[in-house]
C-alpha cells in the first residue's frame, strides 16, 4: 500500500475527550473516529488490526472444536422473556419495536438467540458435545460510554456456547476453551492473567476473566505471591478464619454519644479502634429485610453478598425500614433484639467485648458479644478483600493490580437451558437438561489493551501478530531518483513476498515520515538513505526496541522475511 494513497488522518495534537492512552492514540494514528457517545468508525488502519485480531481468534475458536456460525443482531422479546432476563437486564438492553408493534432488542449477548437455536436442532446425546460461535457486533447502552472503545456501547466480540450432555463433558468443554485463551492473548504478545470472576448478569456458577495487567485498568484484580491464585475483587475469596472460643466476656454497657454515627465519630468519641466496631447494615434482599454484620475498619462486597444470599435484587434499605426493623434512626441501628435475620462477616468471628449501635438515638452499646447478646445465624466471606489479606489457597498474601477484562468464560450449567427448556433425550431415552458454557472475547477491547501494554512517547508499539503493515519502507527523499527507485524495487519484492507493507512516497521531510511511522506503531521501519545506499545498505530499525541494523541491499529482503516468519512463529 502506498501512503500517498491511504485514508489515514493522523494528527499531533491530543484530542482533549480522550481520556487513556488507548484512546488517545487510536484517534491520533487515524485508526478510529467517534460518530456518537460510545460509537466509533474504525478507518482502514484501525480495521486492519480488529481483523487481525477477529483471524487469531477464528484459528484458535476452529482448532479448539468450535463451529463458526453468524446469528441475528435484532433479537424478539420473547426469547428474553423466556430466559426471564427482559425486565432483569435494565436500561442497558437497548429495545426497540417494529412497525408491527413487537418488542426487540439489540443484542448485548447471544445466549438466548443459541439454545432458542439448539433446542430445535438437537434431540439425543449423540449430538453433543457442540460448540459454536460468531464474531458479531453487540449493543449496550453504557449509562457511561468511556475510554474510546474500551467502554463503547457498540463493539465487536467473539461469543461461543457449548452444550453438553454431562457435568464431566462440560468441564472438558470449559478446558477447551480456557486453554484456546491461553493461545489466544499469548499470540497477541499481551501479559496477561486468568482470575476467578463472579458471573454477573450472564449468569452460571463459575467463571473466569482474562485481565491483562495495565496501571490505566478500570478493574481491580488480586494476586498471591506465592501461588498461581487470582480473582477479580468482586469475586477474591478471603479464607474462613480458625474458631475460637472464649466466653470471658466483660458486662455490657450502654453509652450516651449524642449525634455520633459514623464509625469515625464512634471510635473516636469512645476512645476505641475501627476494628473494635460492628457496623450493623441493614439490606432489602428480594424485598425482605436481613442485617448484615461487618468489622467497623471492613466493608461489605455485595456481590458477594447477593450471591451468598441468592436474590435477585440487593439494595441497602431506606430509613423507614431500618426504623421498623431496629427501632431506631440510621446510624444507630445494631443487632441485639431485631426483627430480621442476621448474618455475619468472617471478621466477626473471634471478636469480643465490641462496640455496636443500641438501636436507641444517640446510643450505643460497649462489650457486646454475639452468643450471649444476639444470634448470628451464619458467618461467610461478604466483605472486599484488601490488600496483604491472607491467601485462601495457601499462606501467601495477596497483592492488588489493575488491569483490563478482554476475556471471559462462564460455567453456565442449566439456567437457560432450564428457563427455555433446551433437553435432550440420554442414551435410557430420559430427557435432560443440556449443560452450557459460554465464552466471549471483546476484539476491539484487545486492541486497545495491547496498545495500553505497548506503547512509548512516540505512539503505538504493535506486536508482529496484530500490525496493521509489518514493515514501512521510508524513502528520505521521494524527489531523488536513485532513492526513489530502490524504495519501490524493494516493496514489489517484499509484497511479492507476501509482506505486508506501506511504501511512504510522501513529499515531506524525513523528520516527519518518521514521527508516523512510530505513531503508528509499524514493527519495521526500513529507511533508504543517500549515505547508506552509497555503502549498498539500507537501515532497518525496529520499533519496539529501537535497534538499527544496517542491511545490504542484496539480502534484506531475505533478511524482512526471516524476521517477519520468526516473529510470527514466536505469536
Amino acid at each position: 500500500m502506498r501512503y500517498s494513497e491511504m485514508f489515514l488522518p493522523t494528527t499531533k495534537e491530543t484530542p482533549s475527550d480522550a481520556e487513556i492512552l488507548s484512546h488517545q492514540l487510536m484517534l491520533r494514528s487515524g485508526m478510529i473516529r467517534k460518530l456518537a457517545g460510545g460509537i466509533y468508525t474504525y478507518l482502514p488502519l484501525g480495521y486492519r488490526v480488529i481483523r487481525k485480531v477477529e483471524n487469531i481468534v477464528r484459528e484458535e475458536m476452529n482448532r479448539a472444536g468450535a463451529q463458526e456460525v453468524f446469528m441475528p443482531a435484532v433479537q424478539p422479546a420473547e426469547l428474553w422473556v423466556e430466559s426471564g432476563r427482559w425486565e432483569m437486564y435494565g436500561k442497558e438492553l437497548l429495545r426497540v419495536r417494529d412497525r408491527h408493534n413487537r418488542d426487540y432488542c439489540i443484542g448485548p449477548t447471544h445466549e438466548e438467540v443459541i439454545t432458542a437455536l439448539v433446542r430445535d436442532e438437537i434431540q439425543t446425546y449423540r449430538q453433543l458435545p457442540m460448540n459454536l460461535y460468531q464474531i458479531q457486533t453487540k449493543f449496550r447502552d453504557e449509562i457511561r460510554p468511556r475510554f474510546g472503545i474500551m467502554r463503547s456501547r457498540e463493539f465487536g466480540m467473539k461469543d461461543a456456547y457449548s452444550f453438553d450432555a454431562t457435568e464431566q463433558s462440560a468441564e472438558e468443554s470449559y478446558q477447551k476453551m480456557f486453554d484456546a485463551y491461553i493461545r489466544i492473548f499469548t499470540r497477541f504478545g499481551l501479559t496477561f492473567r486468568p482470575v476467578e470472576a463472579d458471573s454477573g448478569t450472564i449468569g452460571g456458577s463459575f467463571s473466569h476473566e482474562f485481565m491483562v495487567t495495565a496501571d490505566s485498568g478500570e478493574d481491580g484484580m488480586i494476586y498471591c505471591t506465592s501461588c498461581d491464585y487470582a480473582a477479580n475483587l468482586e469475586k477474591a475469596e478471603i479464607a474462613r478464619p480458625e474458631e475460637k472460643h472464649d466466653v470471658d466476656y466483660s458486662p455490657m454497657e450502654e453509652v450516651h454519644t449524642p449525634d455520633v454515627r459514623t464509625i469515625e465519630e464512634v471510635s473516636a468519641f469512645l476512645g476505641v479502634a475501627p476494628e473494635d466496631v460492628v457496623k450493623t447494615m441493614i439490606f432489602m434482599s428480594d424485598g425482605e429485610p436481613v442485617a448484615v454484620l461487618v468489622r467497623g475498619d471492613e466493608d461489605i462486597n455485595e456481590t458477594k453478598l447477593r450471591n451468598y444470599l441468592g436474590c435477585d435484587s440487593l439494595e441497602l434499605a431506606m430509613d423507614d425500614t431500618i426504623l421498623e426493623v431496629t427501632g431506631s434512626p440510621r446510624g444507630f441501628a445494631g443487632p441485639i433484639g431485631i426483627k430480621s435475620r442476621i448474618i455475619a462477616d468472617y471478621s466477626l468471628m473471634n471478636m469480643k467485648d465490641f462496640v455496636v449501635g443500641a438501636n436507641k438515638e444517640d446510643h450505643h452499646i460497649k462489650n457486646c458479644n454475639s452468643g450471649r447478646d444476639f444470634e448470628i445465624q451464619n458467618y461467610a466471606d461478604l466483605r472486599l478483600i484488601r490488600e496483604d489479606d491472607p491467601c485462601p489457597r495457601c499462606e501467601g498474601k495477596l497483592r492488588i493490580a489493575r488491569g483490563i477484562e478482554v476475556g471471559h468464560v462462564f460455567k453456565l450449567g442449566v439456567k437457560y437451558s432450564k428457563a427455555m427448556n433446551a433437553t435432550f433425550l440420554d442414551s435410557d431415552g430420559k430427557e435432560k437438561l443440556m449443560i452450557m458454557g459460554c465464552y466471549g472475547i471483546g476484539i476491539g477491547r484487545t486492541a486497545a489493551a495491547c496498545i495500553e501494554q505497548s506503547h512509548d512517547e512516540d505512539g503505538i508499539i504493535w506486536p508482529m501478530s496484530i500490525a496493521p503493515f509489518q514493515v514501512i519502507i521510508t524513502p528520505v527523499n521521494i524527489n531523488d531518483e536513485k532513492l526513489s527507485k530502490t524504495a519501490e524495487e524493494l516493496y514489489d519484492s517484499l509484497v511479492a513476498d507476501g509482506i505486508e507493507v506501506i511504501l511512504d512516497d510522501r513529499n515531506e521531510r524525513a523528520g516527519v515520515k518518521f514521527k508516523d511511522a512510530d505513531l503508528i506503531g509499524i514493527p519495521i521501519r526500513i529507511t533508504v538513505g543517500s549515505k547508506s545506499l552509497a555503502e549498498g545498505k539500507v537501515e532497518v530499525r525496529f520499533r519496539k526496541s529501537g535497534e538499527v541494523e544496517k542491511i545490504p541491499l542484496e539480502t534484506v529482503r531475505g533478511f524482512i522475511t526471516k524476521t517477519i516468519n520468526d516473529g510470527l512463529k514466536c505469536a
